[in-house]
């Protein structure tokens, strides 16, 4: 049976991603705050513990296991730049010492599509434990999404034609490609597809087409849940 560890297994991703592998037969160690921990899917292995602290929680890290980080702000925005290094990047360094200390066979991290025109201190941040994660010499999986449209992230929809211009013509094309919108079920796939298939021994890359493609193997695994 697959081992993961999940940093952030009750968030906009780690929740549905949770359920996904324990039903898919993963034996999922779900690290949360202790207050949280009955938001978690049943089937999982709670890791009560604070993610900006890896001495709460780096014990219960299992050996060579497949360590996925979704740790992160929520709801993203300019006016968060403090929160993305005290959280985020934070974060981000707790888990990479965790993962480090238990001799992680593969580490998946969620980043974000660069280079953009906004969001600059997001993006640096990102990029920053990108750098220190393919440092490390951990096998990664990197994921590069712009936005991922899912229940209550929906407000881009509105630039769908404006995407479709831009893909449109030649000049614009590769940009609007690079920051495509993904959708939540797009991501889940991606991420299961990753914790089913670790890296090579290098970090390999993820950008949006990369992710939408990954959809058509593990969709029908990955439905959104829906609220009681």
């Amino acid at each position: 049976m697959p081992t993961v560890f999940i940093s952030g297994a009750t968030g906009y991703l780690g929740r549905p991603l949770t359920q996904a592998l324990v039903t898919a037969g993963f034996d999922v160690h779900a690290l949360t705050r202790p207050q949280s921990i009955r938001k978690l899917p049943l089937g999982c292995r709670p890791i009560p513990g604070n993610a900006l602290d890896p001495a709460t929680f780096q014990h219960a890290v299992p050996p060579q296991t497949t360590y996925i980080h979704l740790t992160g702000v929520a709801h993203p925005s300019p006016a968060k730049a403090k929160e993305f290094r005290t959280i985020d990047q934070a974060s981000f360094e707790a888990s990479l010492q965790a993962a480090r200390a238990n001799r992680a066979k593969h580490f998946i991290y969620v980043s974000v599509a660069h280079p953009a025109p906004v969001m600059r201190d997001y993006i640096a941040v990102r990029r920053h434990c990108e750098s220190r994660l393919i440092q490390s010499q951990i096998p990664a999986t990197i994921l590069r999404p712009w936005y991922i449209l899912g229940e209550g992230h929906r407000w881009p929809l509105i630039l769908i034609p404006f995407y479709k211009l831009a893909e449109a013509i030649p000049s614009t094309r590769t940009t609007a490609q690079r920051l495509g919108l993904v959708t939540r079920d797009q991501m889940l796939a991606a991420l299961k597809s990753a914790a089913t298939n670790p890296a090579p021994s290098t970090a390999q890359i993820l950008d949006v087409s990369a992710i939408r493609a990954a959809t058509s193997a593990s969709a029908s695994a990955l439905s959104l849940p829906r609220r009681p």
